[in-house]
């Protein structure tokens, strides 16, 4: 019989050896992409004794046609109910409704954490000439910044209103034909996010832990981010870690904990990607720096994501990609963003003995050139197969 997934006091999960896992197909290639990647997670587990009943529930267009409601609230329900979930790629509707699905979900779960880590496989194409010093995870922030959506359309009265304030609270004038957001960013959303980097960073003997902002321009929102991220450090981890500023940049065996200005980080990651380990930063600069980096290692068809909340146990493991509609159905892309996302799911479930078997055969797959077609045609002496195929190869080198 198939439990549901629990937490306890301490934060932590109980999860049976026969978990029940809501999985949402995904519009375009997720009728392809998802049924590879269950059936390698199906394998790796059952490796183990284990058995997943997943249960579907519906989100973008499928939930559309069959419901009219874009995100049904039944979906919504069961992610809640039973902690832990996974996803393909979703389509956003266009013309009003949710201003995204994907973000949609994030908030209404509260799931502050983006966790995106990238690292390059062996014989992957790359566009950089090391692209074996890429060895990141981005703490990106999910809740906040100018992804909380709080907009007024030029020439509204909502934008009226907030050019009257301004100029009556800071003395400036914004143009009348202007669009204008809002950017909240607060202590307490920015130190959950910090802490789960440390907390991470601690666990996975990472090295060094970066703040990446554009404080020296937005002093009172990215820069109490950098501000909030030391005094954290300072307050919470100074048994294990040490801010540059308190040791001069010699931590002894302490993680080092520094900061980076946006566009340096940007630039820095390319240059000196060695340098960079574990990356805490807000919603927009997590965005670029996490596609950024996603292409040194192949694109973002093999880039992992999952969306947490560390507090209540809440986790939706997701395709970073999109839906690419015109391959729908093919059996052609790759769906190794999804497939690795699984592995993040089964790491964060504490069967890291079936997550490292995965990583070890798709590593051997990629390793002999049997690829999909995006892979292929940038490969010399590759062997060009379908996704299902793809899923199969990593099968039998389980």
């Amino acid at each position: 019989m198939a439990d549901k997934i629990t937490i306890n006091e301490d934060h932590s999960l109980n999860v049976s050896d026969n978990p029940i896992i809501p999985f949402i197909e995904g519009d375009g290639t997720g009728v392809d992409i998802w049924p590879a990647a269950k059936l390698v997670l199906d394998a790796a587990a059952g490796k183990y004794g284990r058995t997943i009943e997943w249960v579907e529930v519906l989100a973008g267009e499928k939930a559309f046609n069959e419901t009219g409601d874009w995100l049904p609230q039944e979906t919504v329900d069961t992610f809640h109910e039973y902690l832990i979930g996974i996803k393909g790629p979703l389509t956003t509707p266009i013309g009003g409704g949710f201003r995204s699905l994907n973000v949609a979900l994030r908030q209404l779960l509260d799931l502050y954490v983006c966790l995106r880590p990238v690292r390059w496989f062996e014989g992957v194409p790359s566009p950089v000439k090391k692209p074996e010093l890429v060895d990141m995870v981005i703490f990106r922030e999910n809740t906040e910044d100018i992804y909380a959506g709080i907009e007024a359309e030029a020439g509204s009265p909502e934008a009226e209103t907030i050019r009257e304030m301004i100029r009556e609270v800071f003395g400036r004038e914004v143009s009348e034909d202007s669009g204008i957001g809002i950017k909240p960013i607060s202590r307490t959303g920015s130190q959950r996010l910090q802490r789960a980097a440390m907390k991470y960073a601690v666990e996975r003997n990472r090295k060094t832990v970066h703040w990446v902002h554009k404080g020296n321009i937005m002093k009172y929102t990215e820069g109490a981010f950098q501000k909030w991220g030391y005094e954290l450090v300072r307050e919470e981890f100074s048994d294990v870690a040490v801010g540059w500023d308190d040791c001069g940049g010699d931590p002894g065996d302490k993680i080092l904990v520094q900061d980076a200005i946006a566009d340096i980080a940007l630039q820095q990651v390319l240059t000196r990607p060695a340098e960079f380990d574990v990356i805490a930063t807000m919603n927009l600069n997590g965005d670029y720096l996490s596609d950024a980096l996603a292409a040194q290692v192949g694109g973002i068809g093999i880039a992992p994501g999952a969306n947490i909340n560390y507090v209540t146990g809440h986790g939706i493991f997701e395709a970073t990609h999109g839906t690419a509609p015109k391959y729908a159905g093919q059996d052609k892309v790759n769906p190794s963003s999804v497939l690795l996302s699984g592995v993040l799911m089964f790491e964060h479930l504490g069967w890291r003995e079936a997550a490292d078997d995965i990583i070890r055969a798709v590593e051997q797959t990629i390793g002999e050139k049997i690829v999909t077609y995006d892979f292929a045609r940038l490969m010399d002496g590759a062997t060009q197969v379908k996704c299902s195929e793809f899923a199969s190869a990593i099968v039998d080198r389980l």
